[in-house]
Formats: C-alpha cells, sequence, structure tokens
C-alpha cells in the first residue's frame, strides 16, 4: 500500500486537499493500491471549520488534528514540528502532500524530509518576491527541500526552473482550489445580509483587508475604508471582517451609510456574493484566483502578488497600498473599462486528477 500523509493547517487548505482526497477516493474504487491520511496541524483554529464544513467539501474529518496553533511564528513552527514528528513516526507514509504557503506547510516538510519522506508541494513555486511576507519565507523554505511539485501556473515553473530544479520533478497540473470552486459553483447559498441590506445583482461590492501592511496602522486603515467609501459612490460595501482587522478597528471609529461590516463568512456564501458582486477589493491572494475564473473584477491593495497570472491573464489588478491609487481604479470600473480577462491555462477542475496520476506513476517507479 502507497501511503500518502495530506497536511493542511489552516481553512484554505482545506479546499485545496478537499478535490486531490476525491482523486484518491475515485483511485482506490479503482483498485488502485493507494490510501491517505489526513492530518490538521491546528495551525488556525477555526470556530467554522465543523462536521458540516467537511461534509460540504464532501471530504472526512481529519484523521488528526495536532493542535499546534497559536503564539509566534517560531513558537507556531516548533510545536507543529514537535506534533508532526510524533504523528509522522507513528504513522509512516511514502509521500507527505503539503499545500500553500502557511506555517504548517514550512513546518512538515522539514520534519518530513529529517524522517527521510519524499514530500510533494501543492501550489510549489509561486512567489510574491516581498521577504517580509512570513508566507514568502514559507514558500522559499519548503520549495529549496522539496521533491515533487504541483504547479498552478507556467509563473511558478519558471521561477523552480530558476532555481536549478530539474524539469522532472516539476508537473504543471493546474488550480486545486478552482476544482473545488468549480465543483461547489451551483451550491452557493444567498446569506441573509442579501435581504438584510437589500443587495442587487450587480450593485453592491466585497471587500477583504487583513495583511499586517494594510490593517496594522490603524490611520492608513481609516483612510483606506474612508477612500473605499468615497469611491464606491454610494454602492453597498459588504465587509465581512477578518478578527485581525475587528481588533484594529474597535479603536478607529469608522462609519458610513453604506459601509457594512459583518462576521466572516463560510465559503458557500462569502462566494455567492463574490459571484454577484460589482467588484472585489482584497489583499488576500485566493479571493483573486476565485474572481479570476468567476470574471469579476479585482482590485488587490497589495504592492505585490504571488499569482501574477491573475492580474496578466485575469480580472485584478495590483493597486498597491496607497490609497491615492484606489479612487482611479473606481473611475475605469464604473467607466466600464474594467478588463474582462481570461482564466489560465488548466484551470479547468481537473488538477487533482492529475495531481494523483502523477503519484500514482511515481508509485509504480517507486
Amino acid at each position: 500500500m502507497y501511503n500518502i500523509t495530506i497536511v493542511a493547517g489552516a481553512r484554505p487548505n482545506f479546499m485545496k486537499i478537499a478535490p486531490i482526497i476525491n482523486a484518491i477516493e475515485d483511485a482506490k474504487l479503482k483498485n488502485e493500491d493507494i490510501d491517505f491520511r489526513l492530518v490538521h496541524t491546528g495551525q488556525h483554529y477555526d470556530k467554522k471549520m465543523s462536521g458540516d464544513f467537511f461534509e460540504q467539501l464532501g471530504i472526512p474529518e481529519p484523521d488528526a488534528n495536532l493542535g499546534a496553533g497559536g503564539g509566534s511564528q517560531a513558537e507556531q513552527t516548533a510545536a507543529i514540528m514537535i506534533s508532526f514528528e510524533k504523528e509522522l513516526i507513528e504513522h509512516p507514509s511514502d509521500l507527505v502532500l503539503v499545500v500553500g504557503d502557511v506555517t504548517s506547510t514550512m513546518a512538515c516538510t522539514i520534519v518530513a524530509q529529517k524522517l527521510n519522506t519524499k514530500v510533494g508541494h501543492v501550489e510549489g513555486g509561486i512567489r510574491s518576491g516581498d521577504w517580509t511576507m512570513p508566507e514568502e519565507i514559507n514558500r522559499m523554505v519548503t520549495d529549496s527541500i522539496t521533491n515533487y511539485f504541483f504547479t498552478t501556473s507556467e509563473t511558478a515553473n519558471k521561477n523552480l526552473a530558476e532555481l536549478g530544479i530539474k524539469q522532472d520533478r516539476i508537473f504543471f497540473v493546474g488550480n486545486t482550489m478552482i476544482d473545488t470552486l468549480l465543483k461547489q459553483m451551483p451550491y452557493f447559498r444567498q446569506p441573509a445580509v442579501w435581504n438584510k441590506f437589500g443587495l442587487k445583482e450587480n450593485e453592491y461590492i466585497i471587500m477583504t483587508l487583513h495583511r499586517p501592511a494594510n490593517v496594522d496602522q490603524e490611520q492608513h486603515l481609516k483612510e483606506m475604508i474612508d477612500t473605499l467609501v468615497v469611491s464606491s459612490k454610494g454602492l453597498p460595501l459588504i465587509f465581512p471582517v477578518h478578527p485581525r482587522t475587528a481588533k484594529m478597528l474597535e479603536g478607529i471609529g469608522v462609519s458610513a451609510a453604506n459601509l457594512f461590516m459583518i462576521e466572516p463568512m463560510n465559503y458557500l456564501e462569502f462566494n455567492y456574493l463574490v459571484k454577484h458582486a460589482k467588484a472585489v477589493v482584497t489583499d488576500s491572494g485566493g479571493i483573486t484566483e476565485e474572481t479570476t475564473v468567476m470574471g469579476i473584477p479585482c482590485m488587490t491593495l497589495r504592492d505585490n502578488t504571488e499569482r501574477p497570472e491573475t492580474c496578466t491573464i485575469g480580472t485584478n489588478e495590483l493597486l498597491g497600498t496607497n490609497v491615492m491609487s484606489i479612487s482611479p481604479a473606481f473611475e475605469k470600473l464604473f467607466a466600464g473599462n474594467w478588463k474582462k480577462g481570461g482564466i489560465p491555462e488548466l484551470w479547468d477542475g481537473r488538477a487533482a486528477q492529475r495531481i494523483v496520476d502523477v503519484i500514482l506513476e511515481l508509485k509504480n517507479k517507486k
């Protein structure tokens, strides 16, 4: 039996691994000699990750929850490494599959390699070039000791090639986050806020902010939100507030008639709002991928992105963190001049199947 340990550390990770688990289950039904163990490091505690969450994604609850959340970057990394080492010794694996760029991804990769276990990195090779972001360090460390890379774009392939990684270790498969999006799209559901705030299709803006560059300085955050309120020309601004941002907002006292700050939402309800919005304003990476596939104009309030294909091919534009860039972007949106965008290669809902096909080939070469 070829045993795979799949590691997830935060809610978005589960969106990325759900289709891989489904594809492994399909392979087992075809009598392939393959199985998996799902490990949640507990890096992020999320009260919305109940049994319903896993049921919606069509995956089992994790076989193990390491409960390694909280603390500083170093404390969290150490806690994950200590717990995952015990996990991997008790449950040996042929391949550890890590996803994305959270601390768990880096920590579990280091542990696996020290226990002589091969590692596959889903979303390998993406880079922002910004070393101030913990995620960029996680990506760089993970990719420097990964065996197999499952990539989402030609840009990622190029980044890895420039590091001297041989082509036979790089597998361009597409984007598993998009697998989940396309599978779940028929089940998007209208949230209660739709009627509560009298929302209408194409007549409101969704915004999400959580990165330190945007939310850690009260004055900057206030200026940014005030500018968004004015630039949106009275359209409702729906703002699901990240816990980190909520703490900062308490001291600022931002309010406006068209600004609706709400609790974070579940996947199906949030993406319903994205799909029917006029535009999205965000500093998230994953949301820019989803808006690209759904054809929704997206403004990213960051100075760099690890997903440049959402800008070069998709509907995303990188505005930077200077509030002066917000108003011209909205003028362009309201003038009907936003780019239509296209969908990057292999973002077609079949990335996970390609990953499992590769793993089966690797198993047979073992």
